[in-house]
């Protein structure tokens, strides 16, 4: 891998964690399409450590929103209520929706590792995903914003991130799926979507840092990994303004179908060489 493709790579992620259409599939897909070939202990930490651009993208947009979620969330155990405020209640429900990811991405690692190296099982889960989007859009109420969310909101929304470790299952189109199957407008949906995405990308990417420990020639790889993670960085805060400003008036039908056509491509390409 090199710097090339590392920018490339980058500002696929940072267009793609964030839009419901799956980073981790694009990641995998997009060097499939157009042929490139990395050895297999770079691809796992390059797909998780790149997201670490990202992350850094979703925290500077929601700042502002972090620090007052943390303040509130520290003065509820200091004077022992915990769920007296909103912003208290907002960091318990993040932390809730946190738990299904994490504990079903410790158990079943090594199944994920082996499916980001499958194209096919990628293209196949783009069908997951578009079914999601499809359900979410005909099932959703959406009659409530995110200062009506309750705990069971979080944690059905957690319970569909979980799925969503797989690659060509995206984080943000099965969690917003979920938010909006228990009421949730988009926005509020998709912005409780990328506040807890915040715990499971840093918990992945420091996982990912150990298991770089063993990676050969990696005085070299890192600075590939640096400029992803930059790249991918500045597109991804541009990803988010414009799907939270999309959604206040559009629906998730185009990225279903978007899902649809390139998995669709990606098996008959596979089938055809």
């Amino acid at each position: 891998m090199n710097f090339l493709h590392a920018i490339v790579l980058g500002i696929v992620q940072g267009l793609t964690e964030f839009l419901p259409i799956s980073s981790s599939a694009h990641l995998v897909l997009v060097p499939y399409l157009f042929g490139w070939e990395f050895p297999a202990e770079q691809i796992f930490p390059f797909d998780v450590l790149v997201q670490l651009g990202t992350l850094a993208a979703v925290i500077i947009y929601f700042w502002n929103d972090l620090l007052r979620i943390l303040r509130g969330w520290v003065e509820g155990l200091l004077r022992r209520q915990p769920f007296a405020s909103a912003d208290a209640r907002m960091g318990w429900y993040i932390i809730l929706a946190t738990i299904p990811a994490g504990i079903l991405g410790v158990l079943i690692k090594d199944t994920v590792e082996a499916a980001f190296q499958s194209e096919i099982a990628t293209a196949v889960f783009l069908f997951v995903t578009a079914a999601l989007l499809f359900l979410a859009e005909k099932l959703g109420r959406r009659a409530r914003d995110l200062n009506a969310m309750t705990a069971k909101d979080a944690l059905l929304m957690g319970l569909f991130q979980a799925i969503s470790i797989f690659p060509g299952v995206s984080r943000s189109g099965s969690t917003i799926t979920g938010g909006m199957l228990s009421g949730l407008d988009r926005p509020a949906a998709a912005r409780f979507s990328f506040l807890m995405s915040i715990p499971i990308m840093l918990a992945a990417g420091l996982l990912s840092i150990l298991d770089l420990r063993d990676a050969p020639n990696l005085g070299s790889f890192a600075p590939v990994i640096l400029v992803g993670m930059l790249v991918a960085g500045v597109v991804g805060y541009l990803s988010i303004r414009w799907l939270l400003r999309y959604l206040t008036s559009h629906s998730l039908n185009i990225f279903a179908v978007y899902c649809v056509v390139l998995g669709a491509v990606v098996i008959i390409l596979h089938y055809a060489r």
